[in-house]
């Protein structure tokens, strides 16, 4: 496959590889040592958690990125908003519904039954507001993402002839920051509300949720717009960014490991106020990786695993991990063994990806591009 590294900005490149490789390691432990517990084991699995939450700002600076070219530009009307979902659309649906309606047959081949409420997942409504169904599991962060690509742009839209006095780009702010505050908030009521019995408890039901978990991308979009308007501020005190970054998430967990701080005994701190703390701490380092802008060792390799990302991401646990499971009995397995499946288990992950990305992701993305979409959509 050529790749095109032209135009690529090479640090943000290494974000999305990094985030992706985090991912995959952890659920590499998942298939080796699905019931084993040691330190080095949860060290793995929670770096992987770490590597969704990466995407999460990455996704959110670079989309809002998007959002303040066009404010920018001008393009603030429906139509203009229109052209920006469908674009969006073009990049996410296809891959998703592909999959979905994969996991909707594997699952049947296993089961011989169809997942109830399976409805909900074309809506991307599956954990709206409820805990994720135990299916297609990595779908939950998709629903976070496309909700927060429709919230904020439907409330500029609403916004906009009411606030004419306001700049469009201070009221992007403005907007973003109110969503922001309104998550704090209901993770606010739902501490008071519930009681949280484990870490799965709250994963399931705050992490994986979009009504608490839609901020992740607005941080993002924070950045983005610290990025556009503030630029001179960003390259600036781009280290000192970077070394606040890194001190805020170690301290932070280094307390949480230090003193085995989990969201049962410590459910205010987890619920409200963690995982705001972490995107902070990864937007920090994004002066540093914004400005990376080219690479001179593995560029092309880690150019390849940023482009076939979106795919890896989708592919490699419901449709490769998952099935290895139910047909081999792993923990059975000798030492050599377990290195076989598990180089077998990344091959196929990167195998099955290229071929979605190549065959099916990129061309759709070129009809996106074409003169009848541009005519007729955007």
């Amino acid at each position: 496959m050529s790749i095109n590294v032209q135009h690529r900005i090479f640090g943000l490149d290494i974000v999305r590889a990094t985030a992706i490789l985090l991912v995959l390691c952890s659920h590499s432990t998942l298939l080796l040592f699905p019931n084993e517990s040691h330190f080095i084991i949860t060290i793995v699995q929670f770096f992987g958690a770490i590597g969704v939450d990466l995407f999460f700002v990455l996704s959110g600076f670079l989309i809002g990125g998007i959002i303040i070219k066009n404010i920018d530009n001008n393009k603030t009307t429906p139509r203009d908003f229109m052209q920006f979902w469908v674009r969006r659309w073009f990049k996410t649906l296809p891959n998703y519904f592909l999959v979905l309606l994969l996991n909707i047959i594997v699952f049947y081949l296993f089961n011989k039954e169809i997942i109830a409420g399976i409805g909900s997942f074309f809506l991307f409504i599956q954990n709206f507001k409820t805990a994720m169904p135990d299916f297609f599991t990595e779908s939950w962060s998709l629903s976070i993402e496309e909700f927060a690509y429709l919230l904020v742009p439907v409330l500029l839209l609403a916004a906009i002839p009411f606030s004419k006095s306001v700049a469009k780009n201070n009221l992007f702010l403005l907007v973003t920051l109110v969503v922001i505050l309104a998550v704090f908030l209901a993770r606010l009521l739902f501490y008071f509300e519930n009681d949280i019995s484990s870490y799965k408890t709250w994963s399931h039901q705050v992490r994986k949720v979009v009504v608490y978990r839609i901020d992740s991308i607005y941080y993002g979009f924070f950045a983005a717009y610290l990025f556009s308007k503030c630029r001179l501020l960003w390259n600036r005190y781009k280290t000192s960014a970077f070394i606040c970054g890194l001190i805020l998430f170690f301290v932070m967990h280094g307390f949480i490991f230090i003193f085995n701080c989990q969201p049962q005994t410590h459910p205010l701190f987890y619920t409200v106020f963690y995982l705001p703390l972490l995107s902070i701490s990864l937007l920090l380092l994004f002066p540093v990786f914004s400005n990376w802008e080219k690479g001179i060792v593995f560029k092309k390799q880690i150019t390849f695993i940023s482009l076939i990302s979106y795919a890896l991401y989708l592919l490699n646990y419901s449709l490769i991990l998952l099935p290895l499971q139910r047909i081999f009995n792993v923990e059975t397995f000798s030492g050599i063994e377990k290195v076989m499946i598990l180089v077998f288990y990344w091959g196929a992950s990167f195998f099955f990806s290229y071929l979605l990305y190549t065959y099916f992701e990129k061309p759709i993305m070129t009809f996106r591009n074409s003169r009848f979409i541009n005519k007729y959509f955007c």
